[in-house]
């Protein structure tokens, strides 16, 4: 098991990403990391606990509005820091993920065929990078991680930022659980309802295939 959270909010988001990660502890990772967004990507990974990423992202004095976290439990890929979540696609999209893509070995060959280069090992940057091609064709990132999920075979939850789109997450689910939380001028996403209740009760599950902004 492994967490997601993300968030957009009024306030820096980095605390608020922390204490996320440090309530799903409990359900099992090897390596921890967040994004957040700034005048480029901002990105800090560990091996090991999320207080050991902490301590990372406080002495670059990591502050932000908008970014996404994740746990990681090993599944594709060894436990590095290269593949801990978020992988990120040409300095401009980053994805955290939930779940198993059983097609990923014929997406990261299409996508090595389009110029893509593969900087871990994980299914997670295939994601990563047809985010980004599918952006490229649509400029809208909402529309782009529709289509990039319709090309995945298995089990997802995500939660994606961009860049070009500097003030919103967007999310989506299949076969993984993953909610919003509203909050009063702040939004979050989680895997799990444990990440958000600091900051919000109001909650909503999405339901099998949903994508949201």
């Amino acid at each position: 098991m492994c967490g997601i959270v993300g968030a957009v909010s009024f306030r820096d988001v980095v605390p608020i990403l922390v204490e996320g990660l440090l309530r799903l502890e409990y359900r099992g990772y090897d390596s921890a990391g967040i994004v957040i967004l700034g005048e480029d990507i901002q990105r800090v990974r560990s091996v090991g606990r999320v207080a050991e990423m902490q301590t990372r992202a406080n002495a670059q004095d990591l502050h932000g509005l908008v970014g996404i976290g994740h746990t990681r439990w090993a599944t594709h890929g060894g436990v590095t820091e290269s593949n801990a979540h978020p992988l990120i696609s040409r300095d401009e999209i980053a994805v955290v993920h939930n779940g198993i893509i059983e097609n990923h070995d014929a997406q990261r060959a299409r996508l090595k065929s389009l110029g893509y280069e593969f900087e871990s090992q994980t299914d997670t940057e295939v994601i990563a990078h047809l985010v980004h091609y599918h952006y490229s064709q649509t400029s809208d990132l909402f529309t782009a991680v529709r289509n990039a999920v319709k090309e995945l075979a298995g089990a997802y939850a995500i939660g994606v930022v961009s860049l070009k789109a500097p003030d919103v997450v967007i999310c989506a689910r299949m076969g993984c659980p993953l909610l919003i939380g509203l909050g009063d001028n702040e939004n979050f996403v989680a895997s799990d309802v444990s990440a958000v209740l600091s900051a919000t009760r109001r909650v909503i599950y999405l339901e099998e295939g949903d994508a949201a902004e």
